[in-house]
């Protein structure tokens, strides 16, 4: 291995070569970012992540794994962190070459021989333990060190579930945590995306009722639930996508067996109404306040 891709750049600003190894924790079947060797790169191309420890996490990364001297392009749009790349690269002393396309900025640096702060960025980005929520989390999950308030309303609107069930979209794992408070469920498939919420969920939610996976919601295949929980998410690649909640309301009428019931919040502005009465006999507002809904969908 001598190149390694982050995300998604747009090939036309940054082309990864042939063979790149793709570690984003947020494509299926990536290597891990943390698994690169150190300085075993002559290339790496980061699209960089918006939130400031997630994107100093990455570069971090990025630079301990290439050899010295060895290409880093790292690249944002201007007003998703592209503006602060240049400054964090030299923070971590690097030469950029700042160069301005397409709303983004471009960064291209030579690895130094001793780059200084990397240590520290990786600490700060990495898999910790967040004392507000009790709970293991990692920036650049969602909502990783506060309780986000549609799955609060959501579980404060829960019905007594039984049976067989799924998170679909399962982050940290705090609605799968409230799901088996009920000793009458039997079992809960929990699957997100994102590597980091799993790995977090994987020591979150250690109940022998639950199994954990990785996975594309709209593509796992489920089927004979008794229920369904999810806060779909309604943002890809930093921009909205109202389609990601139609998938995941389609997903969730697939796995249910006839009868069975999905618990889903969103956004009040997001118009969920017309994929739910489309997938189900019954759709029931449950809770309308503080910016969201919480609806009761029934197959």
């Amino acid at each position: 291995m001598t190149e390694a891709v982050y995300g998604a750049p747009p090939l036309e600003l940054a082309t990864p070569g042939k063979g790149a190894v793709q570690v984003s924790p947020l494509v299926l079947g990536a290597t891990s970012l943390e698994a690169l060797e150190d300085r075993s790169l002559e290339r790496m191309i980061v699209a960089a992540p918006p939130g400031v420890l997630e994107r100093r996490y990455a570069l971090a990364h990025a630079l301990r794994a290439l050899a010295t001297n060895g290409e880093l392009i790292a690249l944002a749009p201007k007003t998703r962190g592209g503006a602060r790349l240049g400054q964090e690269l030299r923070d971590f002393g690097c030469e950029a070459a700042e160069t301005g396309r397409r709303h983004h900025r471009i960064c291209v640096v030579r690895r130094p021989p001793e780059p200084t702060g990397l240590a520290e960025a990786i600490a700060a980005g990495a898999l910790q333990f967040v004392a507000d929520l009790n709970l293991w989390s990692q920036p650049g999950v969602f909502s990783w060190d506060r309780l986000d308030e549609g799955t609060s309303r959501l579980l404060a609107a829960l019905p007594p579930l039984n049976g067989r069930g799924a998170d679909l979209g399962c982050g940290l794992g705090v609605l799968s945590l409230g799901v088996l408070r009920n000793p009458v469920v039997t079992e809960l498939t929990a699957i997100d995306i994102d590597n980091r919420a799993i790995e977090a969920a994987r020591r979150n939610v250690t109940d022998a009722r639950v199994r954990i996976l990785q996975g594309d919601v709209r593509q796992v295949a489920l089927s004979d639930m008794d229920f369904v929980v999810m806060n779909p998410p309604f943002h890809a690649g930093g921009r909205e996508d109202r389609e990601l909640g139609a998938g995941f309301i389609a997903a969730a009428a697939r796995s249910l067996k006839r009868g069975g019931r999905c618990l889903l919040v969103a956004n009040i502005a997001l118009p969920y109404e017309a994929p739910l009465g489309a997938a189900f006999r019954q759709v029931r507002l449950l809770d309308r306040s503080g910016g969201y809904k919480v609806f009761e969908a029934v197959l």
